[in-house]
């Protein structure tokens, strides 16, 4: 598989993250030129200033993990890290909302993909596929879809489990070709990550993209 590397956003969100593993992530992505570094808000300026000129997207979390901060928060959460230079948001949608059975996760996501666009950065919706049956998987893409999402993601990483394959199955037949999908959560060998890929992901989110990148050398150079 060529250019595996481009595959991956390296990412770090663990409570207790240090500036030193910080700066190490930030290392390993220009070393390898993964398509994206992961980090939290509030590292994002450092980030910023460490990435420089260098073709990898820096991605951060809004609403992060649980969804459950309301809409105006988001927003302000969603302005504040472009500001700070994200060039790329993972938008955990509102869970409780959804499975109250209200329409709000459809407007939520509008408002903040309106944002999003007008500043020409990459809207990612986290739709933690482990709360929900393969049906709601399909509905919660098109809702997605619908309210202007550039990709759909399966996790946060902090939710009962991560991706599937069968997770990545489904999301593909339900979504357009223009709407990627980002598998996360629990990626950690490489052929789990090569399986995703070859079923539909266009990204995988992994704490473990440097590893993933040894074992994929080990194996193809």
């Amino acid at each position: 598989m060529k250019n595996f590397h481009r595959y991956l956003e390296s990412t770090l969100l663990k409570p207790t993250l240090t500036g030193a593993e910080v700066d190490q992530l930030i290392r390993e992505a220009i070393d390898e030129q993964f398509v994206g570094v992961c980090l939290p808000p509030f590292w994002l300026k450092k980030a910023k200033r460490e990435l420089k000129d260098e073709d990898i997207q820096l991605v951060t979390v809004i609403g992060f993990p649980l969804g459950y901060t309301d809409t105006a928060s988001k927003v302000f959460e969603t302005r504040e890290a472009i500001k700070l230079g994200a060039d790329e948001l993972d938008l955990v949608w509102s869970q409780t909302a959804y499975h109250s059975g209200m329409n709000w996760p459809k407007i939520e996501i509008a408002q903040i993909s309106k944002i999003c666009h007008e500043e020409e950065r990459i809207l990612k919706v986290i739709i933690e596929t482990s709360n929900l049956s393969e049906s709601q998987i399909r509905e919660a893409c098109e809702i997605c879809q619908n309210a202007g999402a550039d990709f759909v993601k399966t996790s946060t990483g902090f939710g009962a489990r991560g991706a599937s394959v069968e997770d990545i199955v489904t999301m593909r037949a339900s979504l357009a070709s223009h709407v990627g999908i980002k598998a996360s959560g629990g990626i950690k060998t490489l052929d789990f990550a090569i399986e995703l890929i070859q079923v539909g992901a266009d990204r995988i989110g992994t704490s473990s993209a440097n590893l993933l990148m040894e074992a994929w050398r080990e194996k193809f150079t």
